[in-house]
């Protein structure tokens, strides 16, 4: 059963981090008579020193030196096994003062989730001390190592939206820019259930789901190609093309799009992705130009220039089948009449400039076709 009124503050790297757990407390710092004091300070806690030389230090400095030598003939007294007795009680307490490390506190948050008996709010508290601890590259390294992400998967088939979401945004923070935690969560499965998690009702799980596959397939070509096997190409489409959908998961779709694009101009070896060709993806990202919302626009522009300089893209399509063309021109005066307005004017300029990039960069693909620009 989870000691649910249990709660101490992690003193280790991640600062400010509380951690509750089903097993004892003592089990990892104290057994030794510890009572809790909500008005303590860290201070308070250890005395204020940085370390146990600088605790020493000071009470050999502050000390009697007559009587610190009749304890040194106390002890020069003791036999044998009485001074092993004595350095193993040493030992024993040094190890009870010892505050536990983030890989610890990762296994007991662990330890939790497998606990079926564990409250809905300790299993919150465990997910979002995870959601803390993973985010240094070393300790995600360790989740790995711990079977952690094993068990978060299998956190994103709970029945409560909360555990679901922050199971995923666990794992997009674990999997973000390390080729390591992406390879064991590719190879678990966990990109198809977040997938699946994209078309939750809820706003935010849909959010998070996404933030987690992005992370799992940028710079990943397994992850992209799983990704693609799982029909992500149709996906992306039913987001961008559709108004009613959330305009954060719009914002993430679109900029992966740019992403994934990106991606191949820098690997010109490999070969482009087919589905950068479609003529309605195409479509849906450069319709997103007429958006109310400046984020979305700058980021569908940074899209459509790097899927512009794509070979496999062709200037026609984005000329007579997209109207990219008249597009950036509705655009340019949308953003013209949006600088008369003294709120976000650098905002504005600057996305009118990303505009103009995007127009010669379209020209220049015209004119590499043959077309005269108009």
């Amino acid at each position: 059963m989870a000691a649910t009124s249990v709660e101490r503050e992690n003193m280790s790297s991640s600062a400010g981090l509380f951690w509750s757990t089903a097993k004892e407390e003592g089990d990892l710092v104290h057994k030794s008579g510890y009572t809790d004091d909500s008005t303590a300070t860290a201070d308070d806690i250890d005395g204020g020193f940085s370390s146990l030389d600088g605790m020493l230090q000071w009470a050999i400095g502050h000390s009697d030196p007559a009587k610190l030598k009749e304890k040194a003939r106390d002890v020069n007294r003791l036999s044998p096994s009485e001074l092993r007795q004595r350095q193993l009680e040493i030992k024993e307490l040094m190890e009870k003062l010892k505050m536990p490390s983030d890989a610890q506190l990762m296994q007991v948050a662990l330890d939790d989730l497998s606990n079926s008996s564990l409250s809905l709010e300790d299993r919150h508290r465990a997910l979002q001390e995870l959601l803390i601890l993973v985010e240094p590259i070393d300790n995600a390294n360790d989740m790995c190592k711990l079977g952690g992400f094993g068990v978060i998967i299998r956190e994103l088939d709970h029945s409560d939206s909360d555990v679901r979401k922050i199971s995923a945004w666990i794992l997009g923070k674990a999997s973000q820019n390390n080729p390591y935690v992406q390879k064991q969560v590719l190879e678990l499965g966990g990109l198809a259930t977040l997938m699946k998690m994209v078309n939750s009702s809820s706003a935010d799980e849909a959010t998070k789901a996404f933030y987690a596959v992005s992370a799992l397939i940028r710079n990943n070509v397994v992850g992209q190609q799983l990704f693609f096997a799982e029909a992500g190409d149709k996906m992306l489409q039913d987001i961008l093309s559709s108004p009613s959908v959330d305009i954060r998961l719009r914002r993430k779709a679109v900029f992966l799009v740019g992403d994934l694009a990106e991606c191949q101009l820098e690997d010109t070896d490999k070969a482009e992705m087919p589905f950068l060709s479609n003529r309605l993806l195409l479509k849906s990202v450069v319709d997103l130009t007429a958006s109310g919302d400046l984020d979305l626009q700058e980021k569908a522009l940074v899209a459509i220039k790097n899927l512009l300089q794509l070979k496999t893209t062709e200037a026609m399509v984005f000329e007579e089948f997209c109207g990219l063309g008249e597009a950036l021109g509705r655009m340019k005066k949308q953003l013209e009449d949006s600088m008369l307005e003294e709120d976000h004017r650098e905002y504005v300029m600057d996305i009118e400039n990303l505009r103009k990039e995007v127009e010669l960069t379209f020209q220049a693909k015209l004119e590499n076709f043959g077309v005269v620009p108009t």
